[in-house]
């Protein structure tokens, strides 16, 4: 019996490259198990969910990352693909799973734990928060700071307090002779 094409599942491309499905970027995932898991959801019809393995979905900085794609009925009501980010716990499979046997993506809400992970393909990386930059009294002071330690510990060591290292010990041979 040849599958109805405008009757299609909800589909899955779950991302497993440099970074995502590896316990260097994700670890304390057991990522092979949980592919398995995803490749043995259906739908409320008894249809096996397709699972597409990608090398590589271009937002390393969310891994694990997986797309749900939806069915021929949920495009056909609107329904768009669902991008997830940091998709790494069983609980989120266990929601995933529910929320395709409901329907999925144009035909069934997205469950809230799921609405967290929600990303997409242009997400951008968040930037670093740099340091918030010193006034100029702020590095004054540090300056004379500076200088006042120094300086007090030229006077602990003598004559040769204010001299470098390498002027020192010239001084010590000399004293020595």
């Amino acid at each position: 019996m040849v599958a109805d094409p405008a009757d299609q599942p909800c589909r899955l491309v779950v991302c497993r490259g440099c970074c995502c499905g590896t316990k260097k970027k994700v670890p304390g995932v057991d990522h092979k198990a949980q592919l398995a898991r995803l490749s043995g959801l259906e739908d409320h019809e008894g249809r096996s969910v397709p699972v597409r393995v990608s090398k590589c979905l271009g937002i390393c900085f969310k891994a694990n990352v997986v797309v749900v794609q939806p069915s021929s009925k949920g495009r056909a009501s609107g329904g768009r693909p669902v991008w997830l980010g940091d998709f790494a716990r069983d609980k989120l499979v266990d929601e995933l799973d529910d929320w395709i046997f409901e329907g999925g993506p144009g035909i069934a809400p997205l469950p809230a734990v799921l609405e967290e992970h929600v990303t997409s393909k242009d997400a951008k990386k968040p930037k670093k928060q740099k340091k918030a930059k010193k006034s100029k009294k702020e590095k004054k002071e540090r300056k004379e700071k500076r200088k006042k330690k120094d300086g007090a510990a030229g006077k602990a060591g003598g004559a040769a307090g204010g001299m470098s290292k390498k002027a020192k010990k010239k001084a010590e041979k000399a004293g020595k002779k």
